[in-house]
């Protein structure tokens, strides 16, 4: 079963399909027997149930903010219908926030990179408007904490998102300034190694979602050019 299917199956379950889902004992993903499909479709959820829960941070779910999801999730034609339902029934769920995000993080365990992929790509979807707003802030904060990236790690994420043009281009490295231009040229090479499309599909991330890892790559990529162009002034 693949990774459409399988959201297509948790989408006609109906309204406590999400929360259900992330018991992970029992359910639809338990019983998809590829690793690699599991893992896609555990990401995937994740995103769904989470953009949703953060799409009513201020109170309503603007058009905007349902559009940058599409957008992120590339789905393809004819499976719209099992997102958009996923999305709405996790958007109606009684159940808050803190405990979908808490499923999230003990489906993921110590695989804290999974973890760091989530959050970015809500941080993604709540640049949809040109701006975090300051509830869909606190709300990606709270996710943070949950999954146990705070401190300087939530600020080196957020620093990608927020003002990327402006921000501390050594947060977003995670590099220090006492550090010479080679040394930052270093980490930053393995920093495009490592956060490539390829490798993050190959931890789990649908290939459908390759706007996170493009847009995590060009931040980085931005960051690094504003080291150099400082450093040579």
């Amino acid at each position: 079963m693949g990774i459409w299917q399988s959201l297509g199956e948790i989408a006609e379950q109906g309204a406590g399909a999400v929360t259900a889902l992330f018991l992970w004992a029992g359910g639809v993903i338990g019983g998809i027997a590829d690793p690699e499909i599991r893992r896609q479709v555990a990401f995937s959820a994740a995103m769904i149930a989470l953009s949703a829960k953060m799409a009513k941070a201020d109170g309503i779910v603007t058009s905007v903010e349902v559009a940058s999801f599409r957008r992120l999730f590339a789905v393809p034609a004819g499976e719209e219908k099992h997102v958009a339902r996923l999305f709405d029934i996790a958007k109606g769920d009684v159940a808050g926030f803190d405990t979908y995000a808490a499923r999230v993080a003990a489906f993921y365990g110590d695989d804290r990179e999974e973890l760091e992929d989530v959050l970015d790509g809500l941080f993604v979807i709540a640049t949809a408007d040109g701006a975090v707003h300051r509830n869909e802030f606190a709300y990606l904060e709270d996710v943070g904490a949950i999954f146990g990236i705070d401190g300087v790690d939530f600020e080196r994420i957020a620093a990608r998102h927020v003002v990327p043009e402006e921000g501390d281009p050594y947060l977003i490295l995670g590099v220090e300034r006492t550090m010479d231009l080679a040394e930052v040229r270093r980490h930053y090479r393995k920093l495009v190694v490592e956060n490539h499309p390829d490798k993050l599909i190959a931890r789990g991330m649908p290939p459908e979602f390759v706007a996170i890892a493009n847009e995590r790559l060009a931040a980085i990529n931005g960051a690094f050019e504003r080291i150099e162009r400082e450093r040579r002034r």
